[in-house]
């Protein structure tokens, strides 16, 4: 297990070019098993969540071929599903939440899909209802082993339906939507996930050969196709990066630029950290944060108590409450940060709290952070990283922090963030890894 080892109080300066995005990534990465013709993608983040991924679908049958950093080359022409009965693939993707989105790749074409019950970070409850139930729609027979934990899907031909998800899930959309694009007849998806990641997957899919409408919003409507092509896709710049770079200005009182940031991808991001106060200049497609000596959060407008809450898109993605929590706890004011959609993703606000920050845990959901204006700064100390963003918002901590710090578990950073050590030292700060 893995150490960063932090000097804090330093001030940062420079450009943070962000990486792509991982969420994307993983979506377009399992949809290349819908056409046996090359397939490139380009951008491609080189971490440990996304290289795992690829590994994955190798051993499953997939030639993968990396043309150069970040681009790499797919061909799904000679699959061995019984692979998918394999030890190996268990042990793969119990590790790997993203792999659940190879079940409607699978289904689709070759009628059949296997997946163990996926790891990934522990948040609280993240239930496959809404893939499997969608899955069902098209016609697809569903088994859970309980005491395997393994989850079967089958079905001699897939045809077109009407559903309204229960909730909009990223990734069971994309997983229905996946199994669709080859299912006979039209299929109707009410209430779907509408983030920039999906809108990218329904734009390849459509390069592929796909016949979807209402791309960009929470209906879309597809016309099954007998079978998709190759094609070349590029994706978008991580918009959790970006708002982790721009919460790291802010916490460290530095002066960064983010370049090539995706602007008309962040949705309220930036805007949501002006409500904290935090300058920036827009650019182009960069973004510029001065160097501020301190940030005012807003009140609404009767006075009340501001409240970032995560939502489903075009709302505040919940990836980033974490960042934005921790740098509210420089700021000046006081905020409610309300995490709706997972339980346990607050509870790393005790390591905060062990570093001066003034925080109450109201309930799972929601905590207030009265913000030390930097008038008084975090103390360093000995922490863990329990998930890939509660990660990150520490690693912002320690680096605004007076002292040296030390996060252990960072193998939780590396699935999100790619070299993040390296990149940040190039710009000032003073992390060194620890094997």
């Amino acid at each position: 297990m893995a150490t960063f080892h932090i000097e804090g109080g330093k001030k940062l300066k420079g450009t943070l070019e962000p990486q792509g995005a991982k969420n994307e990534a993983l979506q377009i990465i399992c949809a290349t098993l819908l056409s046996p013709e090359p397939i490139t993608i380009t951008n491609i983040p080189e971490i440990r969540d996304v290289l795992k991924l690829i590994e994955l679908l190798g051993e499953l049958g997939v030639k993968t071929e990396r043309l150069a950093k970040g681009s790499y080359r797919f061909q799904a022409d000679n699959i061995n599903l019984d692979y998918l009965q394999s030890e190996r693939f268990s042990q793969q993707a119990i590790s790997l939440r993203g792999s659940i989105m190879i079940v409607g790749p699978l289904l689709a074409r070759f009628g059949e899909a296997y997946i163990p019950q996926p790891g990934g970070d522990k948040i609280g409850r993240r239930r496959l209802d809404t893939h499997f139930v969608g899955l069902q729609k098209l016609g697809a027979e569903f088994k859970f082993d309980a005491e395997k934990h393994f989850y079967s899907v089958k079905a001699q031909k897939l045809s077109g339906a009407y559903m309204l998800l229960d909730e909009a899930s990223v990734t069971g959309t994309a997983n229905i939507l996946m199994a669709a694009v080859l299912a006979e007849g039209t299929t109707t998806i009410y209430n779907a996930a509408c983030e920039p990641y999906l809108q990218q997957l329904s734009r390849m899919l459509v390069s592929m050969g796909a016949k979807i409408s209402g791309i960009g919003s929470n209906l879309l409507n597809i016309e099954g196709v007998s079978s998709l092509k190759g094609c070349e896709h590029r994706i978008l710049p991580d918009m959790i990066e970006v708002g982790s770079f721009i919460g790291l200005a802010a916490m460290t009182g530095s002066e960064i630029t983010i370049p090539n940031a995706g602007i008309e991808h962040l949705g309220i991001i930036p805007d949501s950290f002006k409500r904290l106060g935090i300058k920036m200049e827009i650019i182009g497609d960069d973004i510029h944060i001065p160097a501020q000596d301190e940030y005012e959060i807003e009140t609404f407008i009767d006075g009340s108590i501001m409240t970032i809450a995560d939502a489903p898109w075009p709302g505040l993605t919940p990836d980033l409450l974490s960042i934005f929590l921790v740098v509210a706890t420089q700021a000046k004011g006081s905020v409610l940060i309300h995490q709706k959609m997972f339980e346990s993703r607050l509870f790393f606000v005790d390591k905060l709290i062990d570093m001066g920050a003034q925080i109450i845990l109201c309930d799972p959901h929601r905590a207030t952070v009265i913000g030390l204006n930097k008038k008084v700064q975090l103390r360093g100390t000995t922490m863990t990283s329990p998930d890939i963003r509660a990660g990150v918002a520490l690693l912002i901590a320690a680096l605004s922090a007076q002292g040296n710090s030390k996060i252990s578990n960072i193998e939780q950073i590396d699935r999100g963030y790619e070299q993040i050590d390296s990149r940040l030292n190039a710009i000032g700060a003073a992390i060194e890894r620890i094997n």
